[in-house]
């Protein structure tokens, strides 16, 4: 769940009012990787949707209230169920941010992005959490403690320079934190060797205290819940964190007491079984009078007579056989609540809370009165109520990772490719002006063909960085360039003195933040003893 990388450039949005990222695949690369450990390059956006579920931001950017320019620009080009989030902030309801960052080195331009998604989720109200994952760099990356505790401070002075409010926000570290590490043993509970091994490749080698290093992030995760209840939590991080994100869905879950579903009949089914059943009660329902019922038996009669697609013909003849055993039982659209686990309490106090007609069975109830989302938010409070966490799944929004100034991949291993939060504004400035450039070959073929802003590391930094809120001028630097007009030279000087500007300005802020930081409640020194783990 931490963060080291960056993202990038900006294509047309609203009728090509702006500039916005480069198409979502990227050369070069031969397979899509996710690793949160590993390699952050990402070889084609594009089969992040197809093969791992993850949803454009696109298409759900009119519901944002106020949306930050990374989100207009196609930097945040994904995301996972963000739309609780931006309700909640429209409507001026509860919602939380939290994003973690490990302390391996200084932070750099890439942090940035991160902090000020937080920051801004902090400006519309959420509740905002920043933490130091020093017991991921410990375990995982084989830092000392004394490593950690040189870089842990400079993240938070970042943070809080670019306008994080930390009398109003959270910072913490995680192994200070005893509430977090009680509920990560509390989600180990949950967790299973295989499946570390199938997510992570851990193996017979993978260090114990690497394992339990995941189970802290999935904590972090839901720990903005812990502290004041369940509410829409999103968590900004680049595409590699979502084997994280992906996890610590499936245990909020998991630490449920009841799990909620939508159903038809006493039995139990599957999701595909419970949809065909659907389709029968739909069509069977329509021919009735209102006094009448759709029957079991007349169920899987229908479904028995109709032809479905191919992939379907398993779960078909399941759902035939348990409707056919059923018989006369009548299939009628319900809402269940499945007592997992927790205590009978629990159990019998879901009894009293639902109104309306229920059926009480061994081991849950089924609801003929309520719909899904009034069953859900149901089944929280009374698990809350009864000593649980009531866990909502946190949403993810992504981020696309940027480019090295020197081309390829920015890292923090080669000085040149990226720039420093604390590199001197001077420094900053000749790196912007040594940077690899989308421009043609000679000034003549500039003006002629234009440049390739698309493939350009400095308009990256303009697109996500100098040009800050001013779409107009993130436009105009990449029509200019794109039509001829603006040559690589003139660009790069612009962007190397905005950059000085930026660095120098930071780095003032810093200073003020250190008054600030010195305020909260956060030891910035460990106690821990430990040459280093090693994953």
């Amino acid at each position: 769940m931490t963060d080291e990388d960056t993202p990038p450039r900006g294509t047309d949005h609203d009728g090509g009012t702006e500039r916005r990222a480069a198409p979502l695949t990227d050369g070069g690369v031969d397979e899509t990787t996710i690793d949160p450990w590993g390699s952050s390059t990402i070889a084609d956006y594009r089969k992040l949707f197809e093969e791992f579920g993850i949803e454009e931001f696109d298409s759900l950017l009119g519901d944002v209230p106020n949306p930050h320019y990374l989100m207009r620009r196609g930097v945040i080009f994904g995301h996972r169920d963000y739309s609780p989030v931006a309700e909640a902030l429209e409507n001026g309801d509860d919602a939380a941010v939290l994003s973690g960052f490990m302390p391996t080195g200084d932070p750099h331009i890439g942090h940035k992005l991160v902090f000020d998604e937080i920051i801004w989720h902090q400006q519309q109200g959420a509740d905002a959490y920043g933490l130091i994952a020093d017991l991921e760099a410990h375990s995982a990356r084989g830092m000392s403690w004394d490593e950690i505790d040189e870089h842990a401070e400079s993240y938070l002075l970042s943070l809080i320079a670019l306008g994080f409010d930390a009398e109003d926000g959270t910072l913490y570290r995680q192994s200070q934190n005893r509430e977090l590490q009680d509920l990560a043993f509390e989600l180990g509970s949950n967790a299973r060797f295989a499946e570390f091994g199938s997510i992570y490749g851990f193996d017979g080698e993978t260090s114990i205290s690497h394992m339990q290093s995941v189970v802290t992030q999935m904590a972090d995760m839901l720990y903005p819940q812990l502290v004041d209840g369940p509410k829409p939590t999103v968590i900004p991080v680049g595409p590699d964190q979502d084997p994280h994100v992906r996890l610590a869905r499936d245990l909020a879950v998991r630490m449920r007491f009841f799990k909620v579903t939508e159903a038809y009949a006493s039995f139990e089914v599957d999701a595909t079984e419970r949809e065909l059943v659907g389709r029968a009660y739909d069509v069977l329902s329509e021919k009735l009078a209102n006094d009448e019922m759709v029957r079991c038996e007349d169920a899987a009669d229908w479904l028995d007579n109709h032809e479905v697609d191919a992939e379907l013909t398993a779960a078909r003849t399941s759902a035939v056989d348990k409707l056919s055993e059923a018989g006369m039982e009548p299939v009628r659209p319900r809402v269940r609540f499945f007592h997992r686990h927790g205590p009978d309490e629990a159990f019998e106090a879901m009894i009293e809370a639902i109104e309306g007609e229920k059926r009480v069975y061994e081991g849950h109830i089924d609801s003929f009165d309520l719909d899904i989302e009034e069953a859900e938010t149901l089944a929280r409070d009374v698990e809350v109520d009864a000593g649980g966490y009531g866990f909502i799944q946190p949403s993810s929004i992504y981020h696309r990772f940027m480019t090295g100034l020197t081309g390829g991949k920015m890292s923090s291993s080669i000085p040149a490719s990226h720039i420093s939060l604390l590199d001197d504004p001077e420094d900053g400035y000749d790196k912007v002006k040594s940077a690899t450039t989308g421009g043609r070959d000679t000034a003549e073929k500039q003006r002629e063909l234009g440049g390739e802003a698309d493939d350009c590391p400095v308009y990256e930094l303009y697109a996500y960085l100098l040009a800050q809120d001013d779409d107009e001028f993130a436009k105009t630097v990449y029509d200019e360039c794109v039509g001829g007009e603006r040559l690589c030279g003139d660009c790069k000087e612009q962007a190397a003195e905005l950059m000085k500007e930026f660095l120098a300005d930071h780095q003032e802020k810093r200073e003020e933040a250190k008054e600030l930081l010195a305020e909260c409640d956060i030891e910035l020194e460990s106690d821990r003893k430990g040459p280093g783990g090693s994953h």
